[in-house]
């Protein structure tokens, strides 16, 4: 009996010990899972601070409202064409159709430090001069869509 009751005892401590083993791998796991996750997370912010260095930010249309809100130098920029910005556009937008930003300097934004807004109808031209904006070496360019989804005020006529 006292033979059994030994057996089982070993039995007992060699499972418990299997045990610890397992749930010392499984924390070990998720010890690992968490720095693994945490590195992506660091890799994922240093990649956006590289696309943002050598390109542009898209933003929603409340914090544009928010940045517009901000009496600092900015500029707001409605990449449509003229028609389109005297049909309506929003309050303080100069005009500065996407087909007409090149490779060159716009004289309207002489500032590459400047905060740029800028917008178009749906969100298609405003990326493309945004694009174009920070190729040329402007800084702080903002693309937030357009005109569209705008539930901000608008006027018409022309700048």
């Amino acid at each position: 009996m006292k033979k059994i009751a030994g057996l089982i005892l070993t039995g007992v401590l060699l499972t418990s010990i299997g045990c610890s083993s397992t749930t010392n791998k499984v924390e070990s796991t998720k010890v690992e899972s968490t720095v693994s996750s945490e590195s992506q997370k660091d890799t994922a912010k240093k990649s956006d601070a590289a696309k943002k260095e050598g390109g542009y930010t898209h933003i929603d249309m409340e914090t544009a409202k928010q940045m517009m809100a901000n009496d600092d130098g900015h500029v707001i920029v409605d990449v449509r064409s003229q028609e389109e910005y005297n049909e309506g556009h929003i309050p303080g937008a100069i005009v500065i159709p996407n087909e007409s930003i090149g490779t060159e300097q716009p004289k309207e934004l002489p500032d590459l430090e400047q905060v740029i807004l800028v917008y178009c109808r749906s969100g298609n031209r405003s990326r493309q001069a945004s694009q174009k904006l920070a190729d040329m070496g402007y800084t702080n360019v903002y693309e937030f869509g357009g005109i569209k989804d705008w539930t901000g005020k608008t006027e018409k006529g022309s700048n």
